[in-house]
Formats: structure tokens, sequence, C-alpha cells
């Protein structure tokens, strides 16, 4: 299966979608909103921002 580094975003808050490059080496804990400037922070039992907010789960899950 191909890992994908680039997922969209989704602010939970404000609904505001980005194209955002995952980092290729760890989790993303927090991510702040370009739009409404609201840090987000992984909702409970996910280990970052891209599992829970985003189009495609973060790079250490995909490889496992």
């Amino acid at each position: 299966m191909p890992v994908t580094t680039e997922a969209n975003l989704t602010c939970p808050s404000c609904g505001t979608e980005q194209r955002v490059e995952m980092p290729t080496d760890a989790c993303q804990f927090f991510y702040e909103c370009a739009s409404c400037q609201v840090v987000m922070r992984p909702k409970p039992g996910d280990c970052c921002v891209f599992c829970s907010y985003a189009s495609t789960r973060c790079l250490p899950k995909q490889v496992t």
C-alpha cells in the first residue's frame, strides 16, 4: 500500500480545510488553523491531529 505524506486537514472549529504536508518522522500533536487560529489537538485515543481531523492517517499509522 502506498504511503501518503499529504492530507486534507479540516479544522473542527471553523471547518476550514487545508492541504498539509505531514511530518515523516513523528506524529504532530498540535496544529494551528490558518483561518481561525484555534490550536487543534488530537481526539482522545488518537496519536495526532492527522488521525483525528485529516483525510489520511499519520505516517506512523500508515506503515503499521
